[in-house]
């Protein structure tokens, strides 16, 4: 019960956390409010960070600050540019695709056998994502979305597949992993917020947001999909917490992105593809 509960809250919290980036991505570019997230998550990581094993890990804090630089930096910038073009519904959606790429990509790299349920997830996916594509918006921006949502997956993938490696390879816990990784992410957009410039807009109201959405989607985030882990199988668990684009939906109309059939079905197809590839 627990774990069921922990999953569906990790879900909320998550979907709560994307609207809230999308409401703030008027007010700084993707980059610019990707920095300041991973910077405040690391603060809220610092004693964990304190009392972590340099020394005796140096080889594997160095595979896992890449990682970070890849699937938090890069990754999370993308998703942030997706959610200011797509709104949180469908760019959740495209996000269903990482548990089914990562399926294919075991078939590929490791040469594993998948059963008829993955298969069926991943062309469940591909239908969402399908129905996502296939939208009323500005055309432009619905490709440079899909692009940037796309790109979101695939890095964060290789970041959780290197970081996934040293969580095999070393005494490091989970939660030790995601601090290091949160503290490369940070250290690889300084250079490239420097270069650009990095005044955010700060209107009024906006620092609470950006603090509350910091602490949902990434620090809260990952304790529960810890939890998560830790009380229940990996299957179930995978599929609880992808219920986000069906939560995503009630955040629609305050986006301007209405319920519509398309959108309710999008949703369902994506959380079943997934649930059928757990």
């Amino acid at each position: 019960m627990i774990g069921v509960v922990a999953a569906l809250a990790a879900a909320l919290a998550w979907t709560t956390a994307s609207s809230l980036w999308r409401s703030l991505s008027d007010q700084g570019s993707a980059l610019q409010l990707n920095t300041l997230k991973n910077g405040l998550a690391t603060l809220l990581f610092v004693p964990v960070l304190a009392l972590l094993p340099w020394q005796d890990n140096a080889a594997a804090i160095g595979w896992l600050v890449l990682s970070g630089g890849v699937g938090i930096a890069a990754g999370d910038s993308f998703y942030l540019a997706a959610l200011r073009r797509l709104g949180t519904r469908r760019t959740l959606t495209l996000e269903a695709l990482g548990p089914v790429l990562a399926s294919l990509g075991s078939v590929v790299l490791m040469r594993e056998q998948l059963n008829a349920g993955a298969w069926l997830g991943a062309l469940l996916v591909a239908g969402a994502v399908v129905l996502v594509a296939d939208s009323d918006g500005p055309l432009h921006r619905d490709r440079q979305g899909l692009v940037f949502g796309l790109l979101a997956v695939v890095c964060g993938l290789t970041g959780a597949f290197l970081a996934r490696q040293v969580l095999i390879s070393s005494e490091l816990t989970p939660l030790q992993t995601a601090a290091v990784r949160l503290l490369g992410g940070w250290l690889a957009l300084l250079p490239l917020l420097r270069a650009r410039g990095s005044r955010l807009d700060g209107r009024s109201g906006s620092g609470l947001r950006i603090l509350l959405a910091t602490a949902l989607g990434t620090n809260v985030g990952i304790v529960l999909q810890q939890l998560v882990f830790q009380t229940m199988p990996v299957g179930p668990g995978v599929t609880l917490m992808s219920t986000a684009p069906v939560m995503a939906l009630v955040a629609g109309p305050f986006e301007g992105d209405p319920i519509q059939l398309r959108g309710v079905l999008a949703a369902m197809l994506a959380v079943a593809g997934v649930a059928c590839s757990a």
